[in-house]
Parts: C-alpha cells; structure tokens; sequence
C-alpha cells in the first residue's frame, strides 16, 4: 500500500481533520500542499510535524469560495511537485445557526466553501491528473449527508450535496482513471471532547469513544493507495456504528 512519492493537495489542513491527512499522508512518503485560509499558525505547526517526519510540505493560502484562488493554489502545488496525484477536498465552514435564522449572506458563503468549492477544486486539478491519466480524489463529507441535524440544516444541505458531486464526478472522471470516493465522519475529536463532562457514552457511541482525526487519514491513505483501483463513487461512513444508535 505505498505512497511514497506521490503527490497530494489537501485543503483545510492547518487544523482538525485535514492536518491529521495530511500528516499521516506525509508520514507515508507523500508530497503535501498544506492549504488554509485563515488558520496560518496551524498550517505552520502541520508542515513542522511533516518536517519532523522527514517530509515534503508546500504551504498555499486560498480562500476556496474563490476561483482564482483555487487555481493559483492548485498551480503552485503542481509546479513544486511536478502534477497532483491525490486531492482531498476537506475544507468546510460549518456555522450552527438555526434554521430560521441564516440571512442569505451566510448561506451563499456555506455554499461557496463546503459544495462549490469542492467542485472547482475538483476542476482546478484535472488538467493535471488527465496528464498522468491516473489520480485519486477523496471528499471528506459527514454523516449528516444522510442524516439530518437539528443545528445546523444548511451545513447539512452542503453534505448532501458533496455525496452526489462525488457520485457524478466518479462517473465523469473514470475515462481518465481517476477516482472519486467520499467519506463521512461521526463525530471527530479535534478538542471538544477533551473537557471530562462532555466524554462519549456507549448510549451514543458504540466503540466508547468518538472519532480521531487519525481514523480519517488511515481510510484516506487506504483509497488513495494503489489497492482501491476499483473503488469509485462510494460513500464510506466513518462512526463506528454511532448512526445505527
């Protein structure tokens, strides 16, 4: 299952679950475009664990409601690594606001960053991946793609939305060999959970414990490897059994 030498853009990755990807793609031998918006210091610290491992990271700031931004990322990492073999499209805005009470500016932005800019991501890196005819392109959705929230029903919408672009998109995209997986993470501990009042119950979570950031990037590694050719357009709930609760 090596990935050594392989190339990947992973957005979102100065925090949570996008630097957990993509220090464990990192880990593997992997070539890593760090991508953030806002999160500077927590793109630092990704690329001073990748640089502990001995590895290669590339830091890109873009904002990914925005086209240009996305092609310009997407081109400083092809050029530092000679193409891009594995996009994962991780950044997501989720604001938990009630129903009643998005205004239009807010969810147009929801939109923009968690289902268009998956999209034009996706675009932005086929050239690229067309050039190789091969490459690997993993969407980090939720649970809440399937099941609705009661706090935050647009985020939710977003979700829905990036399982069936994946599903498109696998289709489209199979001509030139590549793959379009998702995968939907339960809960995942990024720091909420490590106050002691707020600990994981089996009522809720059936292994005792919610998700790491680390059980993410062990199934991302997995599909982005060379032993998932035939691994297209799938959803892969990642919640250890906590949805069938």
């Amino acid at each position: 299952m090596s990935l050594a030498g392989k190339s990947a853009l992973v957005t979102g990755a100065g925090t949570g679950i996008g630097q957990g990807i993509a220090v464990e793609l990192a880990r593997r031998g992997v070539k890593v475009a760090v991508h953030y918006n806002s999160s500077a210091a927590g793109a630092l610290e990704t690329k001073r664990q990748i640089d502990e491992l001995g590895g290669e990271a590339l830091l890109v700031q873009a904002d990914v409601a925005r086209q240009a931004d996305i092609e310009r990322m997407t081109v400083e990492a092809a050029d530092r690594f000679g193409g891009i073999d594995i996009l994962v499209n991780n950044a997501a805005l989720q604001l938990n606001i009630d129903w009643a009470d998005y205004s239009e500016e807010q969810f147009d932005r929801m939109f923009a960053i968690n289902l268009k800019g998956y999209w034009q991501c996706t675009q932005a890196v086929l050239p690229f991946m067309k050039a190789k005819m091969s490459g690997r392109i993993i969407y980090i959705s939720s649970v809440h793609g399937k099941r609705p929230t009661d706090f935050d029903a647009v985020y939710c919408m977003t979700k829905g939305g990036v399982k069936m672009l994946a599903r498109e998109s696998a289709i489209e995209l199979a001509q030139y060999g590549i793959t379009v997986n998702t995968i939907e993470p339960g809960a995942v501990d990024v720091g909420k959970f490590r106050d002691s009042h707020r600990q994981p119950s089996r009522k809720k979570f059936p292994l005792g414990r919610v998700g790491l950031p680390s059980d993410v990037a062990a199934l991302v590694c997995f599909i982005a490897s060379g032993e998932t050719d035939y691994l297209s357009g799938a959803s892969i709930r990642l919640d250890g059994a906590s949805m069938l609760m």
